[in-house]
């Protein structure tokens, strides 16, 4: 295994990883439920579901049987032109689960391009139509992806300096509290009402590389009904919050007005392919719907729609939409937020907050919270060596578990998290 250590350091650049001063990568070797297994024979609960993906556990029985049976059928075939039936059993699948007002999709490769496409689909909307809107608005704080569209609508901050340049203007709102909902309903008001915004996205009631700050589905309300008085396109980046992650499939489903673009990716396939779509509603389809061949939507990808991952997204929604699953999301949800509770006491903490399957405790510090915030380089070795993968964003240390994890699993981390605490902070 040392030689395949070093084949790594020669051959790999790791994403979001320094390329000095940063700690060898961990080879594992195998992975089951919430457990990843390492080449020197460790067992590491897998708390953050391998960046946000994984709902139903590490090779799941389910979702591999639909991959040996879709590999030895159709591995993938060009989307333009032909169709194939994982595909269109998806879209029919996903439609019975996604806000009502969702009539079509479209398939792409990850979270980022799902972004794009939703962006790139709200300003064409407004160019078939013949009308000047081209503005963007969005969220201070937010992520959204790392294509140049989808920076140029995320938080201006480390990860897009080096091509400040190079993005296209975007009008930020704060991100909405308590304290602050009626100043920035008030600049959302005074943005949209000069008619020359295109589109308003955001991360519905979870910003989550931002520092899985939670904001009231009554504020997006208000600001979607804002947005729709003055016929702003409305887009919900789900790619995190999608799938149960907040008690309910959508964080969308918390609300009264439903975006008319949503973005989705991350637990699509249940962690085990990459896949994404970007839905939309029938006004949108409108402006596309059109014997001119200019107003043709000309975007895609070589893999969109790939047969292998849409049988497996297949096999996620069966598990997701089964009674095990809910209950289980409801249980984790609960669990959560007695931890919360207990949390929010703790002296070492500035703020504890929860939803549905997302936890979160702001670690109080002498340094702003953000990213960079060096307590990061206390948290991520410590737990490892506890065997638990806990990934922090920067003073925030967060729990996004699998739906399979099991109460006194949950435990193991919660007690490893309170230790932590008393021990570091």
């Amino acid at each position: 295994m040392d030689n395949w250590a070093e084949k790594d350091k020669q051959n790999i650049w790791h994403p979001f990883t320094p390329l000095v001063g940063s700690a060898d990568p961990i080879m594992i070797t195998s992975a089951r439920g919430i457990y990843l297994h390492t080449h020197d024979g460790r067992k590491i609960i897998d708390a953050v579901s391998s960046w946000w993906t994984n709902l139903h556990g590490h090779s799941n029985p389910h979702i591999a049987a639909a991959i040996a049976q879709q590999a030895n059928n159709l591995e993938h075939v060009i989307f333009a032109g032909f169709t194939h039936e994982p595909a269109i059993k998806l879209s029919e699948n996903l439609l019975t689960i996604l806000p009502k007002n969702q009539s079509k999709i479209f398939f792409s490769d990850n979270g980022s391009t799902a972004v794009e496409v939703g962006i790139k689909m709200a300003l064409q909307y407004w160019h078939n139509k013949g009308t000047p809107k081209k503005k963007v608005v969005a969220m201070n704080g937010a992520y959204h992806g790392d294509t140049f569209g989808s920076m140029s609508v995320g938080d201006r901050n480390i990860f897009t300096d080096p091509f400040s340049k190079h993005l296209f203007d975007v009008a930020f709102i704060d991100l909405p509290t308590k304290e602050n909902e009626e100043i920035v309903l008030k600049h959302f008001l005074e943005l949209i009402e000069k008619n020359d915004v295109a589109a308003f996205i955001v991360e519905p009631l979870v910003q989550a590389a931002g520092g899985m700050r939670m904001y009231s589905p009554a504020i997006l309300d208000k600001l979607f009904s804002s947005a729709r008085a003055h016929d702003v396109i409305c887009i919900a980046d789900e790619v995190f919050t999608g799938f149960g992650r907040t008690g309910k499939n959508f964080a969308s489903n918390y609300l009264t007005y439903m975006p008319d673009i949503m973005a989705l990716s991350k637990g699509l396939t249940g962690g085990t392919l990459p896949l994404s779509i970007t839905t939309c509603t029938e006004k949108i389809i409108q402006e596309f719907r059109t014997d001119d061949f200019t107003k043709t939507f000309f975007h895609g990808h070589s893999y969109t729609g790939n047969p292998l991952a849409c049988a497996v997204a297949n096999a996620s929604f069966e598990l997701l939409t089964g009674l095990d699953c809910q209950d289980a999301i409801q249980r984790i949800a609960t669990s959560h937020e007695q931890f919360r509770t207990e949390m929010s006491r703790h002296p070492a903490i500035k703020d504890a907050r929860c939803l549905g399957t997302i936890f979160a405790l702001e670690i109080k510090s002498d340094e702003s919270t953000s990213y960079s915030n060096t307590i990061r380089k206390k948290i991520y070795p410590y737990f490892l060596e506890q065997g638990i993968l806990l990934r922090p964003l920067g003073n925030v240390l967060y729990i996004v578990p699998p739906f399979v994890i099991k109460n006194d699993e949950l435990q193991i981390i919660y007690n490893s998290i309170k230790k932590f605490l008393d021990l570091n902070i």
